[in-house]
Protein backbone atom coordinates (compact mmCIF):
# COMPACT_ATOMS: atom_id res chain seq x y z
CA UNK A 1 0.00 0.00 0.00
CA UNK A 2 1.42 3.13 -1.31
CA UNK A 3 1.58 6.20 1.42
CA UNK A 4 -1.98 8.18 -1.06
CA UNK A 5 -3.32 5.08 -0.59
CA UNK A 6 -2.55 4.87 3.68
CA UNK A 7 -3.78 8.59 3.53
CA UNK A 8 -7.43 7.88 2.14
CA UNK A 9 -7.91 5.76 5.04
CA UNK A 10 -7.54 8.31 7.44
CA UNK A 11 -10.58 10.63 8.55
CA UNK A 12 -8.35 13.77 8.10
CA UNK A 13 -7.62 13.47 4.67
CA UNK A 14 -10.33 12.14 3.52
CA UNK A 15 -12.14 14.92 2.43
CA UNK A 16 -8.60 15.69 0.34
CA UNK A 17 -8.89 15.29 -3.59
CA UNK A 18 -6.63 12.53 -5.05
CA UNK A 19 -3.96 14.95 -6.33
CA UNK A 20 -3.25 17.00 -3.12
CA UNK A 21 -3.56 13.73 -0.99
CA UNK A 22 -0.57 12.34 -3.26
CA UNK A 23 1.19 15.57 -2.98
CA UNK A 24 1.10 15.73 0.66
CA UNK A 25 1.74 11.92 0.90
CA UNK A 26 5.27 12.77 -0.95
CA UNK A 27 5.92 15.36 1.10
CA UNK A 28 5.87 13.19 4.63
CA UNK A 29 8.93 12.16 6.03
CA UNK A 30 9.47 8.16 6.90
CA UNK A 31 10.49 7.37 10.24
CA UNK A 32 11.61 3.66 11.26
CA UNK A 33 11.63 2.83 14.97
CA UNK A 34 12.29 0.07 17.12
CA UNK A 35 10.19 -1.46 19.56
CA UNK A 36 10.39 0.20 23.03
CA UNK A 37 11.56 3.66 21.13
CA UNK A 38 10.00 6.74 22.57
CA UNK A 39 8.15 8.84 19.68
CA UNK A 40 8.04 11.89 21.67
CA UNK A 41 6.84 12.26 25.25
CA UNK A 42 4.37 14.45 27.55
CA UNK A 43 5.73 18.28 27.59
CA UNK A 44 7.73 18.29 24.62
CA UNK A 45 6.86 20.86 22.13
CA UNK A 46 4.99 19.19 19.24
CA UNK A 47 5.15 20.38 15.95
CA UNK A 48 3.97 17.46 13.55
CA UNK A 49 1.47 14.55 13.77
CA UNK A 50 2.47 10.61 12.53
CA UNK A 51 0.56 7.96 10.88
CA UNK A 52 1.41 4.15 11.70
CA UNK A 53 2.45 2.55 8.53
CA UNK A 54 3.31 -0.43 10.49
CA UNK A 55 3.89 -1.48 13.26
CA UNK A 56 2.11 0.12 16.60
CA UNK A 57 2.08 2.69 18.69
CA UNK A 58 0.98 3.19 22.95
CA UNK A 59 0.03 6.44 24.28
CA UNK A 60 0.38 6.76 27.82
CA UNK A 61 0.63 9.09 30.73
CA UNK A 62 3.91 8.96 32.65
CA UNK A 63 4.44 8.29 36.02
CA UNK A 64 5.00 10.96 38.36
CA UNK A 65 6.53 9.52 41.12
CA UNK A 66 8.31 6.24 41.98
CA UNK A 67 5.13 4.75 43.47
CA UNK A 68 3.14 5.42 40.58
CA UNK A 69 2.69 3.23 37.16
CA UNK A 70 2.29 4.63 33.93
CA UNK A 71 -1.22 5.18 32.78
CA UNK A 72 -2.31 3.47 28.95
CA UNK A 73 -4.07 5.60 27.26
CA UNK A 74 -4.80 3.91 23.58
CA UNK A 75 -2.87 1.75 21.14
CA UNK A 76 -2.82 2.92 17.96
CA UNK A 77 -1.72 0.41 15.09
CA UNK A 78 -1.54 0.55 11.48
CA UNK A 79 -3.54 2.82 9.65
CA UNK A 80 -4.04 4.98 12.92
CA UNK A 81 -2.71 8.14 13.69
CA UNK A 82 -1.90 10.40 16.79
CA UNK A 83 -0.42 14.06 17.83
CA UNK A 84 -2.57 15.72 15.80
CA UNK A 85 -3.56 18.10 18.35
CA UNK A 86 0.11 19.44 18.10
CA UNK A 87 -0.15 20.78 14.43
CA UNK A 88 -3.90 22.52 15.35
CA UNK A 89 -2.39 24.03 18.86
CA UNK A 90 1.00 24.20 19.01
CA UNK A 91 1.22 23.18 22.51
CA UNK A 92 3.14 21.07 24.31
CA UNK A 93 2.10 17.23 23.94
CA UNK A 94 -0.25 16.04 26.88
CA UNK A 95 0.98 12.41 26.54
CA UNK A 96 3.89 10.34 25.50
CA UNK A 97 4.27 7.43 22.74
CA UNK A 98 6.12 4.57 22.78
CA UNK A 99 6.40 2.11 20.21
CA UNK A 100 5.28 -1.90 21.37
CA UNK A 101 6.94 -3.46 17.97
CA UNK A 102 9.48 -2.46 15.19
CA UNK A 103 7.36 0.26 13.84
CA UNK A 104 7.64 2.73 10.89
CA UNK A 105 5.74 6.81 11.42
CA UNK A 106 4.97 8.80 8.47
CA UNK A 107 5.77 12.58 10.14
CA UNK A 108 3.21 15.29 8.92
CA UNK A 109 4.67 18.82 10.04
CA UNK A 110 2.77 21.49 11.42
CA UNK A 111 3.69 23.56 8.01
CA UNK A 112 2.61 21.27 5.26
CA UNK A 113 -0.29 20.53 6.85
CA UNK A 114 -1.26 24.55 7.64
CA UNK A 115 0.10 25.14 3.02
CA UNK A 116 -1.92 21.93 2.22
CA UNK A 117 -4.85 20.56 4.42
CA UNK A 118 -6.45 23.94 5.58
CA UNK A 119 -6.46 25.22 1.70
CA UNK A 120 -9.31 22.60 1.21
CA UNK A 121 -12.66 22.92 2.44
CA UNK A 122 -13.70 19.47 2.61
CA UNK A 123 -10.84 18.58 4.71
CA UNK A 124 -11.14 21.11 7.05
CA UNK A 125 -14.62 20.12 7.27
CA UNK A 126 -13.47 16.44 7.73
CA UNK A 127 -11.00 18.03 10.32
CA UNK A 128 -14.00 19.62 12.52
CA UNK A 129 -15.99 16.59 12.35
CA UNK A 130 -13.17 14.08 13.88
CA UNK A 131 -12.28 16.56 16.70
CA UNK A 132 -15.89 16.77 17.23
CA UNK A 133 -16.21 13.33 17.71
CA UNK A 134 -13.36 12.83 19.57
CA UNK A 135 -14.47 15.70 22.49
CA UNK A 136 -18.06 13.40 22.33
CA UNK A 137 -15.70 10.61 23.34
CA UNK A 138 -13.99 12.17 26.07
CA UNK A 139 -16.94 13.78 27.29
CA UNK A 140 -18.60 10.64 27.77
CA UNK A 141 -15.79 9.15 29.69
CA UNK A 142 -15.56 11.58 31.61
CA UNK A 143 -19.36 11.66 32.29
CA UNK A 144 -19.14 8.34 33.51
CA UNK A 145 -19.47 7.54 37.39
CA UNK A 146 -16.59 5.79 38.50
CA UNK A 147 -17.79 5.79 42.52
CA UNK A 148 -19.57 2.48 42.29
CA UNK A 149 -20.76 0.54 45.60
CA UNK A 150 -18.74 -2.48 44.59
CA UNK A 151 -19.47 -4.56 47.96
CA UNK A 152 -23.24 -4.41 46.80
CA UNK A 153 -22.73 -5.35 42.87
CA UNK A 154 -20.53 -8.32 44.47
CA UNK A 155 -22.87 -9.53 47.27
CA UNK A 156 -25.79 -9.37 44.41
CA UNK A 157 -23.52 -12.36 42.70
CA UNK A 158 -23.68 -14.57 45.42
CA UNK A 159 -25.84 -17.80 45.41
CA UNK A 160 -27.40 -19.14 47.82
CA UNK A 161 -24.64 -21.15 49.30
CA UNK A 162 -22.23 -19.01 49.48
CA UNK A 163 -24.71 -16.88 51.50
CA UNK A 164 -24.78 -19.53 53.88
CA UNK A 165 -21.16 -19.79 54.45
CA UNK A 166 -20.95 -16.15 55.11
CA UNK A 167 -23.80 -16.11 57.49
CA UNK A 168 -22.61 -19.51 59.40
CA UNK A 169 -18.87 -17.11 59.78
CA UNK A 170 -20.71 -14.14 61.19
CA UNK A 171 -22.61 -16.28 63.49
CA UNK A 172 -19.32 -18.66 64.70
CA UNK A 173 -17.68 -14.97 65.59
CA UNK A 174 -20.35 -14.12 67.78
CA UNK A 175 -21.72 -14.26 72.20
CA UNK A 176 -24.72 -15.58 70.67
CA UNK A 177 -22.83 -18.53 69.65
CA UNK A 178 -20.54 -18.85 72.53
CA UNK A 179 -23.79 -18.26 74.52
CA UNK A 180 -25.41 -21.14 72.77
CA UNK A 181 -22.65 -23.61 73.10
CA UNK A 182 -22.82 -23.30 76.52
CA UNK A 183 -26.05 -23.39 77.21
CA UNK A 184 -26.60 -26.77 75.25
CA UNK A 185 -23.18 -28.37 76.68
CA UNK A 186 -25.04 -27.50 80.44
CA UNK A 187 -28.25 -28.98 79.11
CA UNK A 188 -26.97 -32.14 77.90
CA UNK A 189 -25.12 -32.85 80.62
CA UNK A 190 -28.03 -31.98 82.54
CA UNK A 191 -30.21 -34.38 80.61
CA UNK A 192 -28.68 -37.08 81.10
CA UNK A 193 -27.94 -37.09 84.74
CA UNK A 194 -31.51 -36.21 85.80
CA UNK A 195 -33.06 -39.17 83.28
CA UNK A 196 -33.27 -42.78 83.95
CA UNK A 197 -31.66 -43.85 81.27
CA UNK A 198 -29.76 -41.45 79.45
CA UNK A 199 -29.15 -40.82 75.96
CA UNK A 200 -25.25 -39.77 75.76
CA UNK A 201 -23.90 -40.89 79.35
CA UNK A 202 -21.02 -39.03 80.68
CA UNK A 203 -18.44 -39.21 79.17
CA UNK A 204 -20.47 -37.96 76.35
CA UNK A 205 -19.23 -39.52 73.43
CA UNK A 206 -22.00 -38.72 71.34
CA UNK A 207 -21.86 -34.99 72.22
CA UNK A 208 -18.09 -34.96 71.37
CA UNK A 209 -18.77 -36.40 68.21
CA UNK A 210 -21.41 -33.58 67.23
CA UNK A 211 -18.47 -31.09 68.51
CA UNK A 212 -15.99 -33.06 66.05
CA UNK A 213 -18.37 -32.24 63.18
CA UNK A 214 -19.22 -28.57 64.01
CA UNK A 215 -15.25 -27.70 64.45
CA UNK A 216 -14.60 -29.46 61.20
CA UNK A 217 -17.19 -27.99 59.03
CA UNK A 218 -16.77 -24.63 60.40
CA UNK A 219 -13.21 -24.09 59.50
CA UNK A 220 -13.37 -24.57 55.63
CA UNK A 221 -16.85 -21.92 56.11
CA UNK A 222 -14.75 -19.86 57.81
CA UNK A 223 -12.07 -20.00 54.75
CA UNK A 224 -14.36 -19.88 52.28
CA UNK A 225 -16.29 -16.30 54.12
CA UNK A 226 -12.97 -14.95 54.26
CA UNK A 227 -11.51 -15.59 51.07
CA UNK A 228 -14.98 -13.71 49.94
CA UNK A 229 -14.15 -11.04 51.90
CA UNK A 230 -10.67 -10.37 50.70
CA UNK A 231 -12.05 -10.22 47.36
CA UNK A 232 -14.49 -7.36 48.30
CA UNK A 233 -11.55 -5.83 49.63
CA UNK A 234 -9.21 -6.02 46.48
CA UNK A 235 -12.57 -4.71 44.50
CA UNK A 236 -12.88 -2.17 46.75
CA UNK A 237 -9.10 -0.96 46.43
CA UNK A 238 -9.72 -1.36 42.61
CA UNK A 239 -12.69 0.86 42.51
CA UNK A 240 -10.61 3.39 45.07
CA UNK A 241 -7.82 3.67 42.67
CA UNK A 242 -10.34 3.92 39.98
CA UNK A 243 -11.91 7.22 41.97
CA UNK A 244 -9.02 8.31 43.07
CA UNK A 245 -7.29 8.23 39.42
CA UNK A 246 -10.35 9.94 37.69
CA UNK A 247 -10.42 13.13 40.28
CA UNK A 248 -6.85 13.75 39.72
CA UNK A 249 -6.98 14.09 35.51
CA UNK A 250 -9.60 16.11 36.55
CA UNK A 251 -7.43 18.37 38.58
CA UNK A 252 -4.53 18.14 36.38
CA UNK A 253 -7.17 19.38 33.60
CA UNK A 254 -8.20 22.25 35.74
CA UNK A 255 -4.33 23.40 36.43
CA UNK A 256 -3.81 22.78 32.94
CA UNK A 257 -6.94 25.40 32.08
CA UNK A 258 -6.02 27.60 34.97
CA UNK A 259 -2.25 27.86 33.72
CA UNK A 260 -3.84 28.63 30.13
CA UNK A 261 -6.49 30.97 30.96
CA UNK A 262 -3.57 33.24 33.21
CA UNK A 263 -1.19 33.04 30.26
CA UNK A 264 -3.91 34.84 28.29
CA UNK A 265 -5.13 37.01 31.06
CA UNK A 266 -0.78 38.35 30.95
CA UNK A 267 -0.51 38.36 27.97
CA UNK A 268 -3.29 41.01 27.33
CA UNK A 269 -2.32 42.56 30.32
CA UNK A 270 1.14 42.96 28.23
CA UNK A 271 -0.44 44.07 24.73
CA UNK A 272 -0.02 47.63 24.04
CA UNK A 273 -2.83 49.80 24.38
CA UNK A 274 -3.90 48.05 27.04
CA UNK A 275 -3.63 50.41 29.70
CA UNK A 276 -5.11 53.05 27.83
CA UNK A 277 -8.24 50.62 27.21
CA UNK A 278 -7.88 50.21 31.34
CA UNK A 279 -7.81 54.25 31.89
CA UNK A 280 -10.34 55.13 29.42
CA UNK A 281 -12.66 52.50 31.54
CA UNK A 282 -12.06 53.58 35.07
CA UNK A 283 -12.60 57.41 33.78
CA UNK A 284 -15.58 56.76 31.69
CA UNK A 285 -16.91 54.51 35.43
CA UNK A 286 -15.96 57.25 37.43
CA UNK A 287 -18.19 59.72 34.91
Amino acid sequence: MDRSQLLAQVPLFKGLPVPDRAAIAQRMAERAFGAGETVFRQGDRGASMFIVVAGSVQIFLPNNGPSMARLPLKTVEKGDYFGELAILDDKPRSASAETTAPTVLLELTREVFIADVIASPPAVLAILGEMGERLRDTNALLSQRAARDVVKEFDDRLTWGQRLADRVAALNGSWTFMLFLLALSAVWALANRVLAQPFDGYPYIFFNLLLALLVALQGPLIMMSQNRQAEKDRAQAANDFNVNLKNELGIGALLRELREFRRETRERLAAPGADAGSSRGRSGFAG
